[in-house]
């Protein structure tokens, strides 16, 4: 096991336990998407899904490196060369597991984590806004504090200020876009609310196992 770090100051205010979230657009989104959405249709329409932590909706199971083709490899490259950056002691010949999602009114996802996985990340193929702003269509990706007790503390409305001033918040809710990509460890919690759009959001998830051996 590696060495523990050391504070080399101790006079000031220091953020421990960094969490690494990574949200970007895919630069491969204008070139695949059209794909990956043609095969995820085809597969829900032919599949019966599977229930996980999806509430309603279509979910795969994780075997869509088989079936997803040249567009899918394309996003799974990008998710492995992505956590690779990212990860010390690399880069990580990394086991991929993948499933597509296609959510409708009402779809959600319960708050969970995927053990097993280093890193997991999700993409939008398309976020069923249809380019509307509009909050109350809801069904933002959620993540939550892995320090759990604090939201359970005597004072559950207090936030802790960083040293740039900022709010250490307990839920953070980031906004699908059709083409973002996110990522994220594996064992931070997250969920998604309700979607109350009246489109269908087509998503694909992917977990990174580190390889045995």
């Amino acid at each position: 096991m590696a060495d523990p770090a050391l504070l080399l100051r101790d006079t000031s205010v220091q953020t421990l336990f960094w969490t690494p979230v990574l949200a970007e657009m895919w630069p491969g989104a204008p070139l695949h998407n059209a794909a990956l959405k043609a095969a995820i249709a085809r597969q829900a329409a032919s599949v019966a899904g599977v229930a996980k932590s999806n509430i309603h909706g279509w979910q795969s199971d994780i075997s869509m490196t088989a079936w997803g083709g040249a567009a899918a490899d394309a996003l799974v490259a990008h998710a492995a060369a992505r956590a690779n950056a990212y990860t010390a002691g690399g880069p990580i010949d990394w086991v991929p597991e993948m499933w597509a999602n296609v959510s409708r009114r009402g779809a959600s996802n319960q708050t969970h984590a995927h053990p097993g996985s280093v890193w997991s990340a999700v993409y939008y193929v398309d976020d069923g806004y249809a380019g509307s702003s509009d909050k109350a269509v809801a069904g933002e990706l959620s993540f939550l504090d892995p320090r759990f007790p604090a939201v359970r503390m005597a004072a559950p409305e207090l936030r802790h200020r960083r040293p740039d001033g900022t709010i250490d918040n307990q839920e953070v809710w980031l906004r699908p876009r059709t083409g973002l990509f996110v990522l994220f460890p594996s064992w931070l919690l997250h969920a998604v609310r309700p979607y109350a759009g009246q489109g269908t959001r087509t998503s694909i998830a992917i977990n990174l196992v580190a390889p045995r051996g």
